[in-house]
């Protein structure tokens, strides 16, 4: 039994010397009073003394307190009995249910995947939703972020591809709901949602919410991975990975740096953050056992795209959906900034000739309209030419063709949802193009389905 002794805490951070036998990162340690409180040693301090993260605090710690170590990681249950339930880091049950017992646990420490077993992801995944699917096509066994500030719907987006995939698809597919530093009032109203949607047994949830300490918020993420690649490695299946928030992933990161005297880096996070999201993200891999695909929400502080950690998690994603404040204030919902959201999906090959066509046909149409906009602002759109009016009106015609009711507000907004294949958005694009509509008031298309719907009303 190897012993050491607290020499400083700050917060969740302990730092404890050992003398003797030295421990290795991520083991556990525990009080030699209180072996319920638990501590995972993360990095050196110096020559006998380690930083540890308080994973679970005791009124009983203090300075000189003996701690134990006991030669193993943390580790998280796995398997198909946590789907339908919601637990914690440590594997405890959230949602009033029987105690998870007999499981298999295994560490939360990455493991190397050969390159050899990594798939690359080529085909789309439908979610039902127009904009995402024409402008920003998700690949099945990719990795998507969700970006935006607060307020602009980043979780009620994620919460509608959770239905149309899960729910209306009925994908054949396993999912894990990450819920990192968020409220848990919204990881409840999202059990209860999947609860009656029927879909509860097909999901496992682990949440380490807004109240959680630094410590647990930054392991979260870890175990909810941990548990999505026993699902795909050894379940073999197709893995649905959703995680709300990664940037609270990252800002927890900063603030046990700030405890463990990091400098600074850019924008004063902490000097490892590009190494610890790379830790998390290069996990979130599709190989040849099964894919993972990976939704991510990313809160941006002060609508700051340029702020360092939002552009840090930029490099690991294949398509990104950028909301904006400005176009949500307008009463556009969902709120996406078509010409900052790209995919990697969005080529000839992957989409097809006629998507591909239209996409760059639309993209040209709402740059040429945001110039225009300029232009109209100071003399009015009565003084554009007669071919930038019809440019003009077709743009308002297209943007508002892509706002859409969801199923998941349908409670609050009284309006039924919809779910419009993206077929038919390709169809329906190539006609709004074309000018078929172009006589047809631009407030009309607002919150349709598809194009049928326009003729229905």
């Amino acid at each position: 039994m190897t012993e050491g002794t607290v020499v400083a805490i700050k917060g969740q951070i302990v730092e404890v010397e050992f003398r003797d036998i030295k421990p290795a990162i991520n083991e556990i340690l525990t009080l030699e009073l209180d072996p319920e409180a638990i501590l995972e040693v993360y990095s050196s301090s110096a020559d006998e003394t380690f930083y540890c993260f308080l994973m679970r605090s005791s009124k009983e710690l203090q300075r000189g307190m003996k701690v134990i170590n006991t030669n193993k990681p943390l580790v998280v249950p796995v398997g198909k009995e946590l789907l339908g339930r919601v637990i914690n880091v440590f594997g405890e049950s959230l949602d009033g249910g029987e105690t998870l017992k007999g499981l298999k646990h295994i560490p939360i420490s990455s493991t190397n995947i050969p390159y050899d077993h990594i798939s690359v992801p080529t085909v789309v995944l439908e979610t039902g939703i127009k904009v995402i699917d024409f402008f920003s096509p998700i690949l099945k066994g990719s990795r998507v972020g969700l970006f935006g500030g607060a307020g602009v719907g980043k979780t009620i987006l994620l919460t509608e591809i959770i239905h149309n995939v899960v729910v209306l698809h009925k994908e054949d597919s396993l999912s894990v709901f990450a819920g990192v530093g968020e409220r848990a009032r919204e990881g409840h109203e999202l059990h209860q949602t999947l609860k009656a949607s029927n879909v509860l047994q097909k999901v496992a949830l682990i949440f380490g919410q807004m109240g959680e300490n630094a410590a647990v918020r930054f392991r979260t993420a870890t175990a909810a991975i941990t548990i999505a690649e026993y699902f795909r490695d050894v379940e073999k299946s197709n893995v649905l990975f959703f995680i709300d928030n990664m940037f609270r992933f990252a800002q927890a990161g900063y603030e046990l740096g700030t405890l463990m005297n990091q400098i600074p880096s850019q924008d004063g996070y902490q000097p490892t953050l590009a190494s610890e999201l790379a830790a998390v993200q290069e996990r979130l891999v599709s190989t040849t056992s099964g894919t993972m695909t990976s939704i991510e929400t990313i809160y941006v502080p002060s609508d700051d795209l340029t702020d360092y950690a939002v552009q840090s998690i930029f490099p690991f994603l294949s398509s990104t959906v950028v909301l904006s404040r400005s176009i949500y204030q307008e009463g556009r919902f969902p709120a996406v900034d078509i010409l900052n959201s790209t995919s990697s999906a969005l080529n000839r090959e992957t989409v097809g000739e006629s998507h591909y066509a239209l996409y760059l046909t639309s993209q040209s149409l709402l740059k040429r309209a945001v110039e225009l906009e300029r232009i109209v602002s100071l003399i009015g759109e009565s003084e554009l030419s007669t071919t930038d009016q019809a440019v003009y009106r077709r743009a308002k015609i297209l943007r508002n063709y892509f706002t859409q009711n969801f199923f998941t507000t349908e409670s609050q907004t009284g309006k039924k949802g919809a779910y419009v294949a993206l077929a038919d958005v390709v169809g329906d694009v190539g006609q709004i193009l074309s000018g078929r509509y172009d006589d047809v008031p631009a407030q009309s298309f607002m919150s349709i389905g598809s194009l049928k719907d326009l003729i229905k009303s």
